[in-house]
């Protein structure tokens, strides 16, 4: 039971694509549980929040300021903001984006919040 709360938590923490390093660790039966909880959420934040869904993930802590600064750690490639906006993340590369859309990035270790 504390493995799986921990296996849900990070679904939380890392999104709905884990690492392989931490995939390593995990049983098949491990594995077949993230992802019905990884479909169960997701049926779920569709089904709230109107048209579109809601994003539970998004802004787990509230924000203090709606964009951020960050520093790409390795190259991803292109990425679109809401205003159509492409952005090409290279690494070490610096920008100033909205903080809800660099979230995940930030969690998936793909960017870092430059702090002040």
């Amino acid at each position: 039971y504390d493995r799986l709360l921990r296996i849900r938590a990070l679904r939380w923490e890392y999104g709905s694509v884990l690492p392989n390093t931490i995939q390593f660790h995990m049983s098949a039966e491990e594995v077949e549980w993230f992802h019905r909880y990884k479909k169960s959420l997701a049926t779920y934040m569709r089904s709230v929040g109107g048209e579109d869904g809601l994003d539970l993930t998004q802004d787990i802590k509230p924000p203090k300021s709606l964009y951020i600064e960050v520093r790409c750690l390795r190259d991803y490639g292109e990425f679109e903001i809401d205003d159509g906006t492409t952005i090409l993340l290279k690494k070490n590369s610096q920008h100033f984006l909205p903080r809800w859309k660099c979230e995940q990035l930030i969690r998936q270790g793909v960017l870092e919040h430059i702090l002040s």
